[in-house]
């Protein structure tokens, strides 16, 4: 038995932490509204530093809308769009940057601040510090995925797009697991749980399907196929096989589609398999209970609104909202994942 040291936890640390993941949460519902708005690729320069402030003049405006002017997305898609138009568009992804830049300086100034106090933790320095770089590498990834739509495309790659929002959620969920920590210092006792690797799967399950969305999302596969539980009225789609095994994987509209509704079923009995048996285990702390009851209601109401998303036929509003969903149905399997390995 090991004793519980007050000097393992900090409580300022954790609420920073719970703050900068509720900033990625925001800048991962703003990035839903931001593809679904097909506002992503308006802004054709990466400029980490200059590009914080938005155009400032009538002049400004007309340079970047020139630039916008040459990419494919304009001339195949928005040929003749109004200047007020192209603002439209621009804020969201303006708005998006500035989230992430906003990320940065909320992570990494109270970062040192916490370093040079010695207020964080020793075992998590390390985590806080592959934290900022992963912070770093997003930026670097969210434009190798724009510049995927400058060239030979009116829309980013789906599996750039994919690899973009599965870094922002492994980072929303490595964010709560180590406030989580700071909050609540070491377990009192050392010991492994039987539903540890439960838990871990059903969290790991649940971020491949964020992922499959990430695809989804990038192909419009959530515009075709609209009714359920049927595809067209069949239950393999009429237009599954793409242009070979990569193709099918991460470009067909059917098949990606398919692929997230098979995995939601999936997760959805799990989901509720995890709240009931967490709800009837007589070992489990009162906390896990709860957590593993949030899991399956959450479960419950993602499923329900991805149905209704699909059968709309995606509006923004509903699409957003599912969006949420994935990273609130993350958040509480990453704090049900937790609470059971301490015993």
């Amino acid at each position: 038995m090991t004793s519980f040291l007050r000097s393992d936890r900090s409580r300022p640390v954790a609420i920073w932490l719970f703050v900068v993941a509720a900033l990625v949460f925001c800048m991962v519902v703003v990035g839903g509204a931001t593809r679904l708005t097909d506002s992503g690729l308006s802004i054709t320069q990466w400029k980490p530093i200059l590009g914080a402030l938005p155009p400032m003049s009538d002049a400004a405006w007309q340079a970047n809308f020139a630039l916008y002017k040459e990419i494919p997305q304009y001339k195949l898609v928005n040929a003749g769009m109004t200047l007020e138009a192209y603002k439209t568009i621009f804020w969201w992804e303006w708005g998006h940057r500035f989230l992430g830049r906003l990320v940065g300086a909320a992570f990494a100034i109270p970062f040192a601040f916490f370093l040079i106090r010695r207020m964080i933790p020793r075992r998590l320095i390390w985590r806080c510090a592959v934290m900022l770089l992963l912070g770093g590498l997003q930026g670097l990834v969210g434009w190798w995925m724009v510049s995927s739509g400058l060239s030979e495309r009116v829309s980013v790659a789906p599996e750039r797009l994919m690899t973009h929002l599965g870094l922002a959620l492994a980072l929303f969920v490595m964010l709560n697991w180590t406030a989580l920590d700071a909050w609540a210092g070491s377990p009192r006792v050392e010991g492994r749980s039987a539903w540890r690797g439960w838990a871990l799967a059903l969290l790991g399950a649940i971020f491949f399907q964020s992922l499959l969305g990430a695809l989804v999302a990038g192909n419009d596969a959530g515009l075709v196929y609209n009714d359920w539980p049927l595809m067209n009225g069949a239950f393999l789609p009429d237009q599954y096989v793409g242009k070979g095994f990569w193709g099918t994987l991460a470009h067909s509209q059917g098949a990606v589609q398919l692929h997230h509704r098979l995995v939601a079923y999936a997760l959805f009995a799990a989901g509720i398999a995890v709240g009931v048996m967490a709800h009837r285990a007589r070992h489990l702390p009162a906390q896990a209970k709860a957590a593993g009851l949030a899991v399956a209601v959450v479960v419950t109401l993602q499923a329900g609104l991805g149905v209704w998303t699909l059968m709309a036929h995606v509006p923004l509003s509903l699409g957003v909202l599912h969006q949420a969903g994935a990273a609130v149905l993350l958040a509480v399997a990453t704090a049900f994942a937790w609470r059971v390995r301490r015993p």
